[in-house]
């Protein structure tokens, strides 16, 4: 008699952060100690390589305690990740996924990544509902931009906030070695919400003044009023420090920095430069005798930062993916596991779920009431909200002083009857 029990199968998608492989790491492990599934399988490159059938068998390669504990620290996708977006209305693209997940004997799909993922999720599900075959499709959450929908925050926001609050930190104090007036922009990733570059606030809980204006997207930007604003603050001390949103935009709605390429495949402009560009305005408009000018971007640099992860970040995106697997083999379908805040101090959360229909393709921004008026810095509620998801310190595996990451092996690729 043939096994009765399905496979599960997990993918990757979207931008890197240090958390996103504790979420499958939770999911593995439910996955694997579950009596309704058999095997996990994981696809190489997200959905693009689902299509492609790149499917690689995660339980024979997860084998000891001490591989979940480097997953679990391990930067960027484990499975890799891929940008792909099904064609809307392209019916043969999600028969070929059914007949994947056929093929493969799968009855649970989990996909781990942001907005655009979730749209994938909840488009695959609805397919699955209405072909009537039972299989449960779930999104767990991840991106650093902290824009999903119904959630306090998003997995992979807390390590990337705590990278950049402490560079900004760090710099701030290289700075201010020199006695010659010194003017450093940090640009920091957020196309539409400014919470990572809000995040910057903390740098002061570690002693300094900096940063001394920070500037986010849901905030319009004015060229003149910047410029102003740091004649005003060189009138009264040596050093200054600009934390700034890539996607800070004009009166008009237009980017500050958009760099004229094309959109991608989900319709997001590639921003960047923004910090270079408000150097050269300040050394054009501001005759500041010996000023010595930096622009920085962190770039990748925030997103991938193992080494700064929050201990906070990483124990719950473990626990969205573990919760998503329970939810799936509790019957739950087309859902995404949520983050909600039940109290600051002490601070308590609890998971939930929320439709996908009500996350695809939404970006929460930051509340307004959070912004001071003139768009400079953000309120206390910001650094409450803050502060927790920052806490806890990591530790990694080492070996000669170097960390050690776990890496799956992408070319062991699998055929159905390797798993049925």
């Amino acid at each position: 008699m043939g096994n009765s029990k399905k496979n599960m199968i997990i993918a990757q998608s979207g931008g890197p952060s240090s958390a996103i492989n504790a979420s499958i790491a939770g999911a593995i492990a439910r996955g694997m100690a579950s009596d309704k599934i058999d095997k996990v399988l994981g696809a190489v490159n997200g959905m693009q390589g689902f299509l492609n059938r790149q499917i690689i068998n995660i339980s024979e390669q997860m084998k000891s305690s001490e591989d979940f504990e480097l997953l679990i620290h391990t930067p960027a996708q484990a499975l890799g990740s891929s940008r792909y977006k099904i064609p809307k209305g392209d019916e043969e693209v999600f028969k070929e996924i059914v007949s994947i997940l056929n093929d493969y004997n799968i009855g649970y799909f989990f996909y781990n990544g942001g907005n655009d993922s979730m749209d994938t999720v909840n488009r695959l599900a609805d397919y699955i509902e209405t072909c009537g075959l039972g299989i449960r499709a779930i999104g767990i959450p991840k991106t650093i931009d902290n824009d999903l929908f119904n959630t306090d925050h998003t997995p992979g926001f807390g390590s990337a906030a705590r990278y950049v609050a402490t560079s900004i930190a760090e710099v701030y104090l290289d700075t201010c070695v020199y006695p010659v007036p010194g003017l450093t922009i940090v640009e920091i990733m957020g196309r539409n919400a400014g919470w990572l570059t809000a995040a910057s606030a903390l740098a002061r809980d570690s002693g300094i003044k900096a940063p001394h204006l920070i500037y986010l997207p849901e905030a319009t930007f004015d060229p003149d009023e910047f410029v102003e604003e740091i004649r005003l603050l060189f009138e009264k001390q040596t050093h200054v420090l600009v934390a700034v949103s890539e996607g800070v935009r004009l009166a008009d709605g237009s980017y500050l920095a958009d760099t004229g390429a094309e959109a991608d495949m989900f319709g997001h402009k590639t921003l960047g430069g923004v910090a270079t560009t408000l150097e050269s305005m300040i050394k054009e408009k501001l005759d500041i005798p010996k000023l010595k000018t930096r622009a920085i971007q962190l770039s990748t640099l925030q997103r991938s930062a193992a080494h700064c992860a929050s201990l906070t970040d990483l124990q719950e995106s473990y626990q969205c993916g573990y919760r998503a697997v329970e939810a799936a083999i509790n019957g739950e379908s087309d859902i995404m596991i949520t983050i909600n805040r039940l109290s600051d101090v002490p601070y308590l959360v609890r998971y939930d779920e929320t439709k996908l229909e009500f996350v695809a393709n939404k970006e929460k921004v930051v509340p307004s009431e959070w912004i001071y008026k003139n768009g400079t810095d953000v309120t206390e509620e910001m650094m409450t909200y803050l502060r927790p998801l920052v806490t806890g310190d990591t530790t990694e595996l080492t070996q000669g002083g170097m960390p050690r990451f776990f890496r799956f092996d992408w070319d062991k690729i699998i055929l159905p009857k390797d798993v049925k």
